[in-house]
């Protein structure tokens, strides 16, 4: 569909500042029926701009805005993936704060028919720079498990940091898994997060080579498949998360966390398919939820039409350092207007520079995604107002 240009706006780019022209939004529609994959939005946080706490040191978070950008993932038919990497979890909001998140949108998600909602569990409120014991790793799962649980909430198993640091072998983590899922009421989603995600967690599975942890969490899930929904991948690998999939026990789901391929897995092929936990929906929400109605349609075309400009969007948002990527989802919620100011929890917004904010602007709209453009164009040259740019 030809897109008119509608406003222009001056951006800085490597060359220098140059003119760009802003196209009418594209129309998405919200879904009729679920959809024949199963879609979870990790959701972010909205942070409290007027709040006297110390960014740096305290979480300050706006709950009206928080939960309001939880219904608005709710009414494009997606479940939300709560307190987890993209609610900048280890990266300014520990745990007192996320299990009041988890508290929050799960009596949030009771008011909604069909909201869907799963939380991540794991041991950050153990201290960074120690090395525990195996017993002491697994006491830290089963309190935020157990916390979780007692709120009626569904859980996703996040990756340890600490299980990371203190691990001495592959079997260390098959005692704490073991023994975490042996527990559990319900069934799971396990979170292989890589080291591009976050550095500390290099050597997952007590392996560096991605293939050889790969047959240490298999041997995990095959052991407690009763107990494991799915596992999420976010090694930003298509081929090895392809190679996992199949070798996956019936019934268990791969959630691909591939923020770089997600369309292709997705969709799948003659052997299968990949479900979705994704970060990048937080962003394209509209978009990536008329792609999945027209992938229920079987509609392989407009599927692949719908998604494909918003691949080079979310491939700009999770470049190295990979981490950073937060950044880029709250800046696309403020220029959509769900948020009244670029701020972040821990300052985060100050991790990305201007010339990615003007490409990640570039981008938006190449995929339709500028809701309201006028607006969008306002809050752009604020932002270069403030880095001294007009």
């Amino acid at each position: 569909m030809k897109r008119d240009p509608i406003l222009t706006i001056k951006l800085p780019s490597p060359g220098g500042m140059e003119e760009f022209a802003i196209h009418e939004p594209k129309e998405f529609q919200r879904p009729t029926k679920p959809f024949t994959r199963k879609a979870l939005a990790a959701a972010h946080v909205v942070a409290d701009p007027l709040s006297a706490k110390e960014p740096w040191l305290e979480q300050a978070i706006d709950w009206d805005a928080t939960l309001a950008y939880r219904r608005h993932l709710w009414s494009w038919g997606f479940g939300v993936a709560e307190a987890m990497d993209t609610a900048q979890r280890g990266m300014g909001l520990d745990w007192a704060s996320s299990l009041l998140l988890i508290e929050k949108s799960v009596q949030e998600a009771k008011s909604i028919p069909g909201a869907e909602v799963a939380s991540g569990a794991g041991t950050d409120h153990l201290a960074a720079g120690k090395t525990y014991s195996i017993p002491e790793i697994i006491a830290a799962y089963e309190e935020q498990c157990t916390a979780i649980e007692k709120l009626g909430g569904r859980i996703i198993l996040m990756a340890s940091r600490a299980l990371a640091a203190s691990a001495k072998s592959p079997d260390d983590y098959g005692k704490v898994y073991d023994r975490i899922l042996s527990q559990v009421k319900e069934p799971v989603v396990i979170h292989w997060l890589g080291e591009m995600f976050d550095p500390a967690l290099e050597g997952y599975w007590g392996k560096k080579d991605h293939l050889a942890a790969m047959d240490v969490c298999l041997s995990v899930i095959e052991k407690n498949k009763s107990k494991v929904d799915g596992i999420k991948v976010s090694l930003l690998d298509k081929d090895k998360e392809i190679v996992m999939r199949r070798k996956l026990p019936k019934g268990v789901r791969m959630y691909t966390g591939d923020d770089f391929n997600f369309a292709e897995l997705i969709e799948g092929d003659a052997q299968g398919y990949s479900d979705a936990l994704l970060g990048i929906f937080d962003s394209i929400a509209p978009a990536a939820s008329q792609a999945l109605s027209f992938l229920s349609e079987k509609n392989i075309s407009q599927y692949h039409e719908v998604l494909a400009p918003t691949v080079p969007l979310s491939r700009h948002i999770f470049k190295a350092p990979t981490r950073f990527y937060k950044t880029g989802v709250v800046f696309m919620a403020w220029l959509n207007g769900h948020q009244e100011h670029f701020v972040m929890v821990g300052g985060q917004q100050s991790a990305r520079h201007v010339l990615h904010f003007s490409e990640l602007f570039r981008l938006a709209d190449a995929a339709g995604l500028l809701a309201d453009p006028e607006l969008a164009c306002r809050r752009m040259k604020q932002l270069l107002a403030l880095n001294g740019i007009s």
